[in-house]
């Protein structure tokens, strides 16, 4: 299978401290890739890098043949979608939010689509009315999710994000990742210290003081 991404020399450094060194990486397109390590370690960096949120200091980032660089970034982030470990939610109600994706593609909001989304991560079509300041953390991280997903990206980029969700939701949030890897194709890199995220994937790979320290299959 054709790589998806290919890292080369990777390198992200701020006020003269180097957080990431020299980093080489490939992932094929469909794989379920976990990353670890210690914290402070460059993991989150890493992830926004591949996220266009930051800009490498050196080395390149190849996404489908072609430098990161090279993609008008609104392309590339319909493709590579990040998702934060914090959600962040805006304007006033959960349709606010999932209205979102549509606006950017200046297309009319789909409700039905909207509200299929929501019960796919067990919350009620009714949510899509619900003012979000009376959403617990674990209904925020869900329509977080759900935002970046109601147009199915390539890459899915997972920071954390089920990190202090109770085991429910967390069960919940599994289900639709893992569905999304093994029914659409949908390649995912999750940053994660739970075991039963770890078990779902391809490959672990740790990086520890801002270079990769080992891959295990």
């Amino acid at each position: 299978m054709a790589n998806i991404f290919t890292v080369s020399k990777l390198g992200y450094q701020i006020d003269g401290i180097e957080i990431l060194k020299n980093i080489d990486f490939t992932i094929e397109e469909g794989e379920y890739v976990t990353i670890s390590g210690p914290s402070g370690s460059g993991k989150s960096t890493f992830l926004r890098l591949l996220a266009t949120l930051l800009t490498p200091t050196s080395g390149e980032i190849i996404f489908e043949g072609k430098q990161q660089n090279d993609i008008p970034k609104e392309t590339y982030r319909r493709e590579v979608s990040y998702c934060f470990q914090q959600p962040s939610l805006f304007g006033t109600t959960v349709q606010d939010n999932l209205a979102f994706p549509f606006e950017i593609r200046n297309q009319n909001f789909d409700e039905q689509k909207a509200e299929l989304a929501l019960e796919s991560v067990d919350l009620k079509s009714t949510f899509l009315h619900k003012n979000i300041t009376e959403l617990s953390g674990g209904e925020k991280q869900r329509v977080a999710l759900i935002r970046n997903l109601l147009f199915t990206p390539r890459v899915l980029l997972l920071d954390e994000v089920t990190t202090g969700l109770d085991a429910d939701t967390k069960e919940i949030v599994h289900k639709l990742i893992e569905n999304l890897n093994q029914k659409k194709d949908v390649t995912i890199l999750a940053i994660t210290h739970d075991e039963s995220e770890i078990s779902l994937a391809h490959r672990l790979v740790t990086i520890k003081d801002g270079r990769m320290a080992g891959v295990t299959q």
